[in-house]
């Protein structure tokens, strides 16, 4: 019988940092330090990526190359990339630790799956570097995984596979089918897609939802079931093979999918 052998996390957004708020307010800070002004959907779209191509699609949006263009007299090159990332670094290094807080419902529920045999691996857009101040911060909360891959140390970071690809191996995972990626940005299902694996996504707390708890509390329910919707077509039309919720409703999911595999 075929059963699902690893769950792949995503960080800001699924497992930590509600509505994933660090990287949004490092990157609107770093462009407005040069003088370029982005705003809260601008800077979300690109999320998921690793951080320097996400600059690099900020910077050639109509809108915004259009601003570089007026303010410096000619177009973007490579080096605005470079000190622009230089910038966003040194913004998010200095919040970072601050926006670590696990979602509601993470740790248990992974802690559920993990008694049941369940491998839990872990993608991010944050470069290694990032992730030595991440995973001490989310470990002293209750929050770790198995392995956790980042996009510097790759070929490439999402949506191209290969952070999967190596949590497989690390993690001594041999069958595409049984692992489950989980995210809440377009990227993150790109990137289970492409690596042909089950790709999940998760809605409450998601960059694509874009609100804090707090936020999110506060709607209606017909405001909220609206936005929901939204955000789950989105990851729908990216290629989503299921969209939950929350973390909570993933082990259900879990089941759906062993009990689908072997009646297929």
């Amino acid at each position: 019988m075929k059963k699902i052998e690893c769950i792949i996390m995503d960080w800001a957004g699924t497992a930590v940092d509600y509505g994933c708020f660090a990287p949004v307010a490092a990157f609107m800070k770093a462009f407005a330090e040069k003088g370029l002004s982005i705003d809260v959907k601008q800077t979300r779209k690109p999320m998921g990526l690793p951080k320097i191509q996400h600059i690099r699609e900020l910077l050639t949006m109509s809108e915004v190359n259009e601003q570089f263009t007026s303010r410096y007299q000619r177009s973007w090159a490579e080096e605005d990339v470079v000190e622009l990332n230089r910038l966003f670094e040194e913004y998010l290094f200095a919040s970072l630790e601050e926006y670590t807080d696990p979602i509601p419902g993470v740790i248990p529920t992974l802690e559920k799956l993990r008694a049941e045999g369940l491998k839990i691996g872990s993608t991010t857009g944050y470069t290694r570097e990032m992730m030595d101040v991440v995973l001490p911060a989310a470990l002293a909360k209750g929050y770790c995984v198995d392995y956790c891959a980042t996009p510097n140390l790759l070929p490439a970071g999402r949506p191209a596979p290969y952070m999967i690809f190596e949590n497989m191996i690390k993690l001594g995972v041999p069958c595409l089918d049984t692992v489950v990626k989980v995210g809440d940005t377009i990227a993150d299902i790109k990137e289970g897609v492409n690596a042909k694996v089950w790709s999940v996504g998760v809605i409450l707390g998601s960059n694509e939802m874009g609100l804090t708890e707090e936020e999110t509390d506060n709607l209606t329910a017909d405001e909220l079931e609206d936005r929901m919707v939204e955000v789950r077509n989105r990851m729908l039309e990216a290629g989503a093979s299921y969209v939950i919720r929350n973390i909570e409703e993933l082990p259900a999911l879990i089941q759906t999918i062993n009990l689908k595999m072997n009646t297929l």
